[in-house]
């Protein structure tokens, strides 16, 4: 292929799979700086979204595996076991949220934030030595999202002392910083249940939900772009019993692929 034009090259090397891309990237100079552009990862990307890329990652207190999906049974493949490369305790690990096959994930008994990519096994402390980066499960809520300029982010929301708090992580950046996060004095109560982030279409959701029956719940939403937050109402809820509501995406399963998360 040394004779390809970069053209051909770079269109046979965004349909291989996230593994061979990774080889891939160690063949010459030439190659490692076509395969870390954000035009090759946006394609790869892209073009790696398809159901038999579509993987279920599985975490218990013994093992963690993937179960390739087989959709026209209704089954799963063999599973693979994967190793976790970072320090942990019988797999005490909880995964927060997930995109274009980068999770977001915290160490439970660190309460560390770390991006993690499960087919390079690369991964990426979040954790400041002033406590960004840690979180409260049952208090803090997480988002993962991509802008447009295919910057994968982290929202954190923090529910401490009383206050809320909201930061941005950028992985390009490595850097966590400060955002505006406005809202009612009662949701500061831990009456109140925040779900993991949905990003669809620009925008960051996260429901919110009183504990009890006949709580109050509402939908919080995050628009990327401007980075402001807003309230809009839930739909209507019984008056018995006690729901939960999340956000459809239509990429609300784990994708193996990956290769986004190499600089993790």
């Amino acid at each position: 292929m040394a004779d390809l034009p970069i053209e051909t090259i770079f269109e046979i090397l965004t349909r291989v799979p996230a593994k061979v891309v990774g080889r891939s990237r160690s063949v010459c100079k030439e190659w490692y700086a076509l395969l870390s552009t954000r035009d090759f990862i946006r394609v790869h990307c892209s073009r790696s979204l398809v159901s038999s890329n579509q993987r279920v990652l599985l975490i218990d207190d013994l093992t963690c595996s993937v179960h390739p999906i087989i959709f026209q049974s209704y089954d799963y493949g063999p599973r693979s076991i994967v190793t976790l490369p970072f320090d942990h305790q019988n797999n005490d690990v909880s995964i927060l949220s997930h995109l274009n096959g980068l999770l977001c994930v915290c160490l439970n008994h660190t309460n560390e934030l770390l991006l993690w990519n499960p087919t390079t096994t690369a991964f990426k402390r979040l954790s400041t030595p002033d406590s960004l980066g840690i979180y409260i499960n049952n208090l803090d809520a997480v988002g993962l999202y991509a802008d447009d300029a295919d910057d994968y982010k982290v929202l954190h929301i923090k529910r401490r002392c009383g206050v809320y708090e909201s930061y941005v992580y950028s992985r390009e950046l490595n850097f966590w910083r400060n955002i505006p996060f406005l809202t009612r004095q009662e949701y500061l109560s831990p009456n109140f249940y925040w779900s993991p982030g949905t990003f669809c279409g620009g925008t960051m959701y996260f429901t919110l939900c009183e504990c009890w029956v006949g709580g109050t719940n509402v939908v919080i939403c995050f628009d990327i772009n401007s980075e402001q937050f807003k309230e809009i109402s839930f739909p209507p809820v019984p008056s018995t019993g006690f729901v939960q509501g999340d956000k459809l995406s239509t990429c609300s399963i784990w994708y193996s692929r990956g290769e986004d998360a190499r600089k993790s």
